[in-house]
């Protein structure tokens, strides 16, 4: 009998596939026998340096912009299962002092990127049926100061993955969330994030120290942990499940 996480002779799709959560995925889906990797990302040179060994191909763009979902993709064929994990985390700043581009931009990026994915790969998956994960937060579920934009995009996250679940069941489309809490990922380095922890070892311990403080686990997991989580939701051990949102937060969301 095969193994329920033999993912051989599918194909499978993930955004924000250079770094992080997105380049996880792709590396434990190639461990567990994937015969093709559609990988999306902004940073193309990062996309040309991962080594897999499955069939791999390697798109640069916006997941924001139709025309990469349109005359990009039009020979993409039939997915099978998809990671739609493209996003930004703009933060810091109360809703009082926001900007609205930078609202705008986080909007585009987080949900209108997943909505233009969804879109998409349901329909090359809609002959046979498939399995999609979308990346939420547990932002999404509770409130965090200072996340006004970030925390809305990812509650729409969460809404539309729902209502997509409901649209692909007749279809066989099995559509899903992860919501992580922290997570030890390269967001962490961006200057909008954090001042950028970029280079400096000790002050991102630190800051994962003080992350794991807001969890009832008392840790920060990595990308490894959140990628075989999803390749859970993404796999047939999962087939039963659709328009949930996993929660990988260790606790965070129960914490007062």
């Amino acid at each position: 009998m095969a193994s329920d996480f033999d993912f051989s002779g599918k194909t499978a799709l993930i955004t924000g596939a250079a770094s992080g959560i997105g380049a996880a995925t792709a590396r434990w889906l190639d461990a567990h026998g994937v015969a093709k990797l559609v990988l999306v990302d902004m940073d193309r040179p990062a996309l040309d340096a991962m080594d897999l060994s499955c069939e791999v191909v390697r798109i640069g763009g916006d997941v924001s912009d139709v025309e990469l979902w349109t005359t990009g993709m039009r020979d993409l064929g039939e997915i099978d299962c998809a990671l739609l994990n493209a996003g930004i985390a703009p933060g810091g700043k109360s809703i009082v002092d926001s900007d609205l581009a930078e609202w705008k931009k986080c909007m585009a990026v987080n949900v209108d990127g997943v909505f233009l994915g969804l879109r998409r790969v349901m329909k090359a998956m809609a002959a046979k049926g498939g399995s999609v994960v979308v990346t939420s937060s547990v932002s999404g579920t509770k409130p965090y100061p200072g996340t006004a934009a970030y925390a809305t995009s990812k509650a729409a996250v969460l809404q539309l993955m729902r209502v997509a679940a409901a649209e692909g069941a007749s279809q066989g489309i099995r559509v899903n969330a992860i919501a992580p809490g922290p997570v030890d990922t390269p967001i962490w380095d961006k200057a909008d994030i954090t001042g950028s922890l970029h280079g400096d070892d000790d002050a991102r311990a630190a800051m994962m120290g003080e992350l794991a403080k807001g969890t009832l686990l008392k840790r920060v997991p990595d990308t490894d942990e959140i990628a075989a989580s999803i390749g859970f939701l993404l796999s047939d051990l999962a087939v039963n499940v659709t328009g949930i949102a996993l929660l990988s937060d260790g606790g965070a969301s129960l914490r007062v």
